[in-house]
C-alpha cells in the first residue's frame, strides 16, 4: 500500500465529523465538477456555431475546478490522517496543519473570471463588449486577490478583516456591473431571454454571498467549517452556473434560427 492510500485510509477514520464530512464533500466535488464538464461539453450539439464557446466555457470552468479538487482533496486528507490519533480504539482529531488555501485560490483565479466572462460571451457583442469584458475580469481579479491576502493575514486582525472589506467592495462593483451595464446591453433581447439571463445574475449576487460567509467561519475555531461552505458553493455556482448559461445560449440558438433576434441600438 503507498503512501497516498495509508493516509487516505487513515483519513476515513474521522467518520462522520466536521472534518470527515469535508473530506467527503471534496470527493463529491470531484465527481460532481468533472461530470458537469462532461455534461456541458456535451450540450454544444443543442447550440449554433456562435454560442457553442458559451458550453464550452462552462465545461472548461469546471473542468479546471475537477483537476484542483483532486489537489485540494489529497491535501487536506493528508493533513487530516497526521491530526489522527488512536488510543484504545478511540479516534481523535487534533489541529489540522494545513489546508488547501493556496490550490483553493489558484482554482478561482482560473474560473472565477471565466465565469463573469459568460455574460460577454453570451451576449455577443463584438467590439461593444470590450469594456465590458476588461471591467469584469479586472474586477473579478480584484476580489480575489485581496480575498487571499485576507486568508493569508492572521485570523482577526486588522488586516485581515481589512482586506476581506475590500474584495467584498470588489464583489459589489461586480454585480453592480452585472446589473447596471450586462442589464443595459441585453435590453433589445425578448423578455423570456431577460429572465434567463436573471438567473445568471442571481448565481453571482445571491449565489456567492456563500462565500464571504464561509470566510468568516474560520473565527468558528474549526476551519474545515469554510472549507464545507466553499466546497458546496463551489459545486453549485459553477455546475449551476454554467448549466444557466446553456440555458440562455439555447434560448438565443432558437431565435437565431427563426431570425427574430432583434439588433442593439
Amino acid at each position: 500500500m503507498n503512501e497516498t492510500s495509508s493516509s487516505t485510509f487513515k483519513a476515513l477514520q474521522a467518520g462522520l465529523s466536521t472534518e470527515g464530512i469535508t473530506m467527503y464533500l471534496f470527493w463529491l466535488g470531484i465527481v460532481g465538477m468533472g461530470a458537469g464538464a462532461i455534461y456541458l461539453w456535451m450540450l454544444q450539439g443543442t447550440l449554433s456555431n456562435k454560442y457553442k464557446k458559451v458550453a464550452i466555457v462552462a465545461g472548461i470552468i469546471c473542468a479546471v475546478a475537477c483537476f484542483h479538487y483532486y489537489r485540494m482533496a489529497s491535501i487536506y486528507a493528508e493533513s487530516l490522517a497526521n491530526a489522527i490519533t488512536v488510543t484504545d480504539g478511540v479516534v481523535s482529531i487534533g489541529e489540522l496543519s494545513a489546508f488547501p488555501t493556496a490550490y483553493r485560490y489558484i482554482d478561482w483565479l482560473i474560473t472565477v473570471p471565466l465565469m463573469v466572462l459568460e455574460f460577454p460571451l453570451l451576449l455577443a457583442l463584438g467590439k461593444k463588449s470590450k469594456g465590458l469584458f476588461w471591467n469584469l475580469g479586472a474586477l473579478s481579479l480584484g476580489m480575489l486577490v485581496f480575498a487571499w491576502i485576507a486568508e493569508e493575514s492572521s485570523l482577526g486582525s486588522g488586516s485581515w478583516w481589512g482586506f476581506y472589506i475590500v474584495s467584498c467592495i470588489f464583489w459589489i462593483l461586480i454585480v453592480k456591473q452585472l446589473y447596471g451595464q450586462v442589464t443595459n446591453a441585453a435590453s433589445h433581447l425578448p423578455e423570456s431571454f431577460q429572465g434567463q439571463l436573471g438567473v445568471m445574475k442571481k448565481f453571482i449576487a445571491i449565489g456567492w454571498i456563500i462565500y464571504p460567509v464561509g470566510f468568516l467561519l474560520a473565527l468558528s475555531g474549526n476551519e474545515s467549517f469554510r472549507e464545507i461552505a466553499y466546497n458546496v458553493a463551489d459545486v453549485i455556482n459553477k455546475v449551476g452556473f454554467g448549466v444557466a448559461c446553456v440555458i440562455a445560449a439555447q434560448m438565443l440558438t432558437k431565435l437565431e434560427a427563426e431570425g427574430s433576434i432583434p439588433t442593439a441600438e
